[in-house]
């Protein structure tokens, strides 16, 4: 039977579409409410921009198309991120049948990305910049094996592809096509790939795509990196060497934790033939090991040159996901006998594949039980059902994007503001009445309009601060009577 199903692996991706089709239908389930990267996409699906902030505009602008033809929705946002979380898995599954023999390796490979728990839970629960980087990478990776082995004009405009898309997808992407052609580099047999003239044609598309951002990044590099930047150089007061252990210590922890559980599972599979397997190598094997080396002295220098004490797992995601396929290569390097370990692998996945969308329905479900509440909790929606009963709003000020994001998917038609990004102006001087809203998360705190709300009224509207008002409304999922609390006021001159 195994040997029947893996003669012809589209059975993979058959599988996978199921699961992302699932996934779609449990985030539907799960709460009309956005979480903060999806209320940021609906809030920035308002305009259309070169640059946006701290992260590329890639997503910004898949997303905002979409909406064009879909109109703002939670739906459209699920569909979306998970058509792009399948088709990297597809273009990962393609790259490894180019560089993998055996079958129940390219399987194995394919569907080990799901036990890597930044990419299988997180970018689920929340994350979108970082699914596009996944998705570029994904690309870019198919893109550049098939030009090291079957070199084609094609080849090269889908690396060239992948490297645009994900340096519009996040700037720390940049590191992975630099890490590929050192490593290429570095093996005379694949050097020639390098110095091929089609390379320019990967350099073309890669610059066109980017080039509308480039000149935007141009004029707004500090606004586009100092977010970024703060993070990762967030030390205190700490000495010198004390942010460089910090450094280093944060870096094993994301490493850690982003391929820990994948090679626990494979440790399983294979049980006793996987220790002899890491000594065995390949062409292969080698070039992926000459990358992610090149991957982490960049890393390393950023630490001790560059400040950086707090390294996060999922900034680890353009090279490390190749965790998978370079331990199958390992495998198969080593000749070890895979039908075994492809019967223990698949019960793993199984229980992946219903646990993880049981899990992210559970997290928020689960409140009404323990009184634990998630941003997918809070009842947005049931908020301004209440409040567009006093009146139809004909613009909103919103206390953060979060907040503005959300109610942008309810109420579509106007235009909605946030305090926390002064980038977006639209004249609503007209526009009466405005709908001030913002949170009070913790009962008894003060009631009055938050200060930047004020100085907002004050410095674009001329406005001194109107009367503020309380609603309690009860959570999605909660407990008895708990209930959460927005502030609110609204503006009539």
């Amino acid at each position: 039977m195994t040997e029947i199903r893996l003669r012809d692996i589209r059975w993979i991706f058959v599988l996978l579409a199921a699961y992302f089709v699932l996934q779609v239908g449990v985030r539907l389930a799960t709460s009309h409410s956005l979480d903060l990267d999806e209320a940021e996409q609906a809030f920035r699906s308002q305009w259309l921009a070169a640059g946006y902030g701290p992260q590329p505009p890639f997503y910004n602008w898949l997303q905002y198309t979409v909406f064009q033809f879909t109109g703002v929705s939670l739906a459209a946002l699920s569909v979306v991120k998970n058509l792009l979380l399948f088709s990297s898995y597809l273009l990962y599954g393609l790259t490894a049948r180019l560089v993998l023999r055996d079958k129940a390796l390219v399987a194995i490979a394919t569907l080990g990305l799901l036990t890597i728990p930044q990419m299988v839970f997180e970018m689920q629960r929340d994350l979108t910049h970082t699914v596009a980087v996944f998705f570029s990478a994904s690309i870019f990776l198919y893109g550049f094996i098939r030009s090291l082995k079957q070199p084609s004009v094609l080849s090269y405009l889908i690396a060239g592809i992948g490297i645009g898309f994900g340096l519009l997808a996040k700037y720390n992407f940049a590191i992975l096509p630099a890490a590929a052609l050192i490593a290429a580099l570095a093996d005379a047999r694949l050097r020639p790939r390098i110095f091929d003239l089609r390379l320019t044609l990967t350099a073309v598309v890669a610059l066109v795509i980017t080039l509308p951002h480039l000149f935007w990044l141009k004029d707004n590099l500090d606004f586009a990196t100092a977010r970024t930047l703060e993070k990762m150089t967030a030390s205190g007061d700490a000495s010198y060497p004390m942010q460089v252990a910090m450094g280093i210590g944060s870096l094993a922890l994301a490493v850690i934790s982003f391929a820990g559980l994948t090679v626990a599972v494979f440790a399983i599979v294979f049980a006793k033939t996987l220790r002899p397997a890491l000594t065995a190598r390949s062409e292969w094997t080698g070039l992926l090991e000459r990358m992610m080396l090149v991957f982490a002295i960049g890393i390393l220098l950023l630490i001790v040159f560059g400040g950086a004490a707090g390294i996060k797992d999922r900034w680890l995601v353009p090279m490390l996901f190749i965790m998978p396929l370079y331990l199958c290569l390992k495998i198969e390097a080593a000749g070890t006998e895979t039908d075994k370990a492809f019967r223990r692998f698949m019960p793993i996945i199984a229980i992946i594949m219903i646990g993880v969308p049981a899990a992210l329905y559970g997290s928020v479900a689960s409140a009404r039980f323990s009184g634990h509440y998630e941003r997918l909790n809070r009842p947005y929606a049931g908020m301004l059902e209440i409040l567009r009963k006093q009146a139809e709003p004909a613009a909103i000020l919103a206390g953060d994007s979060l907040l503005a994001g959300n109610l942008r998917q309810d109420i579509p038609g106007i235009p909605v503001l946030s305090t926390d990004y002064p980038g977006f102006k639209p004249d609503i001087s007209g526009r009466r009445p405005l709908l001030l809203v913002w949170l009070l998360p913790r009962k008894g705190e003060t009631e009055a309009l938050p200060p930047d709300m004020a100085q907002w009224l004050q410095a674009n509207l001329g406005l001194s601060a109107p009367e503020a008002a309380l609603i309690d409304v009860p959570y999605v999922y909660g407990r008895g009577d708990d209930s959460y609390r927005f502030g609110y006021a609204w503006v009539h001159q």
